[in-house]
């Protein structure tokens, strides 16, 4: 808050109170510049150069050099408050269609799972608790009946047993299920699961409890605790094996080797025709500008189209298994900023800066010193031109305000060949 009785003002030091206040507006106009239309920045200097506008424009409204003051003091309140965009239909359309899909597979998922469930009725334990008790029914009793549990908390409930890999559902008076993870009827399920969510549901983040169909496959005594000590006494269980997985509400996946995959979640074979139809760009041209590939690449992310996100990317940031990890790992941090930070993001072609990197440049001003034999002979020697170009961007939320400052993307080309996006983790 600015304290008024350090600066009062009479007709005898206007004059000087005038350039005080000019000091700290142009301390204010710097840092205002410096945010670059981004909100939420703290300027140090408003106050006192507000405050001490406000006294002036009050004492002396009609003076020239006040009323610049103000002037300038009002553009830097505006400035201050970030830039404002107006957030369009077309901007969010990819909310929408998501929700649709969303809904989609929601739907289907609940009707393949009652499907599930009527099948292996007359299979199915009716009361999956207490436990059935191991006193009066042998594992020839129990061997393949189909059992549901609910709330199984993954990874919370996971632990290593003596011969395999566990999740412990149930309680020591009501008895206990241990949920195999460690074979591809669990491990085919809860990939398809990953693969829906970063191909369509961005919403649903990481699954913490899983419903699950099982069929109890044996009995085991182990002690359900992932501490390496182990303190805590053993339990009998009877042991069960995924059949299903479900995220009620988003989707169901199954255990299938029949595919491209040992798991699949449901309707997965019609998702890449279901999505083309919401896809604003398909395809990347020859003749890409670096702005439009940037644009291109903000939109398959936001349409989740992988392939395409892929295709924007630059080869050498995409050869081997590390960098392909990397990729799917940025990829669901762009998804995520897509749906809780930012919507859309605009290019400002105007800052846009191409340079050559390697080999000769034909735009050079060098060139109006050398006739084409020497030009000819100077690009032989650089060998083939590669060129990078610098795109910014700034991104704005739902409500059209700006976050953060602008960011540079990098782009590379290589002779007359197409531009790749290289800085492809660089947030909007």
């Amino acid at each position: 808050m600015f304290d008024s009785s350090v600066f009062t003002i009479s007709e005898s030091n206007l004059d000087s109170r005038i350039t005080q206040a000019l000091h700290y507006l142009e301390e204010y106009e710097k840092e205002v510049a410096r945010a670059q239309g981004a909100a939420g920045y703290v300027f140090r200097n408003k106050e006192d150069a507000l405050g001490r506008i406000k006294m002036l424009v009050e004492f002396a409204p009609d003076n020239a050099k006040v009323k610049d003051l103000y002037a300038r003091a009002k553009a830097c309140v505006k400035g201050g408050a970030g830039n404002i965009n107006t957030v369009d239909e077309e901007m969010t359309a990819y909310l929408v269609n998501e929700e649709k899909l969303r809904g989609h597979f929601a739907e289907a998922s609940e009707k393949a799972w009652n499907d599930l469930l009527a099948a292996n009725s007359e299979n199915r334990l009716e009361k999956p608790f207490p436990v059935p008790d191991f006193r009066k029914n042998t594992i020839d009793d129990m061997k393949d009946k189909i059992v549901l549990l609910e709330n199984i908390r993954y990874p919370d409930n996971q632990f290593d047993g003596s011969d395999g890999s566990y999740i412990w559902s149930g309680t020591r008076s009501d008895g206990m299920y241990f949920l195999r993870i460690d074979g591809r009827e669990w491990l085919g399920p809860y990939e398809a699961v990953k693969r829906y969510r970063r191909q369509v549901d961005t919403t649903m983040l990481e699954v913490k409890e899983w419903t699950v169909i099982g069929r109890i496959a044996g009995i085991t005594v182990d002690i359900p605790d992932a501490g390496e000590s182990k303190v805590v006494p053993p339990v009998m269980a009877w042991v069960v094996e995924p059949v299903a997985l479900y995220v009620p509400g988003h989707i169901m996946a199954v255990y299938d080797e029949s595919g491209e995959h040992t798991g699949r979640f449901i309707d997965e074979e019609n998702l890449a025709q279901l999505k083309d139809a919401f896809y604003t760009v398909k395809e990347i041209p020859d003749d890409v500008t670096p702005e439009r590939l940037v644009e291109i690449f903000m939109y398959a992310i936001k349409e989740k189209n992988y392939g395409l996100y892929l295709d924007c990317i630059v080869d050498s940031r995409k050869e081997n298994p590390v960098q392909q990890s990397l990729l799917s790992y940025h990829w669901d941090l762009h998804q995520e900023r897509f749906h809780g930070e930012y919507v859309h993001a605009d290019i400002d072609s105007d800052k846009t800066v191409i340079r050559v990197i390697h080999g000769y440049d034909d735009k050079s001003i060098d060139n109006f010193f050398l006739d084409e034999e020497e030009q000819a002979k100077i690009r032989q020697a650089y060998g083939e031109k590669e060129e990078e170009a610098i795109v910014q961007t700034s991104s704005f939320d739902k409500n059209g305000k700006q976050i953060g400052s602008p960011v540079s993307h990098i782009l590379r080309r290589k002779g007359s060949g197409r531009w790749y996006i290289e800085t492809y983790e660089n947030r909007f």
